[in-house]
């Protein structure tokens, strides 16, 4: 039996809000910078409580209408773009990783296991390693600055793929036997069985891969060269002038501010199930 000191209860919580404190502390930062204007950003100390200017400041961010030396795209549209690419990334590496562990665990085809062998091990490939061959294939396919070049190189997950396999081989074979005395096809097993039964998964890996992909860099910095593909995490930098070129820090950090809104509410909406797709055994 585990032994419950009080010490140990409240030292637990001490670590916990210092590491809260922590990883907070640079948010709040950001949210009061972004109330102020950018001379009394400038001007130390800087103010630790918030402004008057929150309101003017997000407008102007959203529209585009700062003025600043870096770029004046609209963030609105930049989030929109963030959105658009994050979610069809997610639900497209969802979707071709379900239906190709599904292939692999319940047809019979020659070299399977060879398959699913190079199907891994494309997890030693990332982007960076491929971006130059990839970057000359759209570009050829004139897929430049379009939804299409931005997401179809990210939308295949060997992780995703793994996973979804692993659990379809601990589906008991009665019920794949009793899909079948019924009269159901495989896309029938497939659409009524497994993926209900995947729900939390699904949910997980569609929780981690929103964020991994409203959080790319690289490929939007070579994919993207107008102002109006620009998704928000490259926006950020294109606002940020370089040299000596005063900056409205007030208008990047209500930016960054709007870059972690989306995120964050999908972590909220979707705490239950990513947290019971992540640990719960009993499928």
């Amino acid at each position: 039996m585990v032994e419950r000191r009080p010490s140990l209860g409240i030292l637990a919580h001490v670590v916990m809000w210092l590491g809260v404190l922590i990883v907070a502390f640079p948010v709040y930062l950001a949210f009061i910078a972004s109330t102020h204007t950018r001379d009394e950003i400038a001007q130390p100390p800087m103010p630790l409580l918030p402004g008057s200017h929150m309101v003017e400041n997000y407008t102007a961010a959203l529209t585009g209408s700062s003025g600043a030396q870096g770029s004046n795209a609209p963030v609105g549209r930049m989030m929109w773009v963030s959105l658009v690419t994050a979610l069809v990334i997610s639900i497209g590496k969802i979707s071709i990783s379900l239906l190709s562990a599904f292939a692999i665990v319940y047809f019979r085809f020659p070299f399977k296991k060879i398959v699913f062998w190079m199907i891994f091990v494309t997890l030693m490939l990332p982007v960076e390693v491929r971006i130059l061959p990839t970057y000359k294939v759209l570009s050829d396919l004139n897929m430049l600055n379009t939804y299409a070049g931005l997401t179809i190189p990210l939308i295949a997950s060997a992780t995703a793929t793994f996973l979804f396999r692993q659990f379809f081989l601990t589906v008991p074979d009665e019920l794949v036997e009793a899909a079948r005395m019924d009269g159901a096809g495989p896309m029938r097993f497939f659409w009524d069985v497994l993926v209900p039964l995947s729900k939390t998964s699904i949910a997980a890996l569609f929780v981690i891969q929103f964020i991994y992909g409203w959080n790319q860099y690289l490929w939007p910095l070579l994919a993207t060269t107008t102002e109006d593909m620009y998704p928000v995490v490259i926006g950020i930098r294109r606002m940020i002038a370089s040299g000596d070129a005063a900056n409205d820090w007030n208008i990047v950090m209500a930016t960054a501010i709007l870059a972690m809104l989306p995120p964050a509410v999908v972590v909220i909406l979707m705490q239950k199930w990513f947290v019971k797709g992540l640990v719960d055994t009993e499928k």
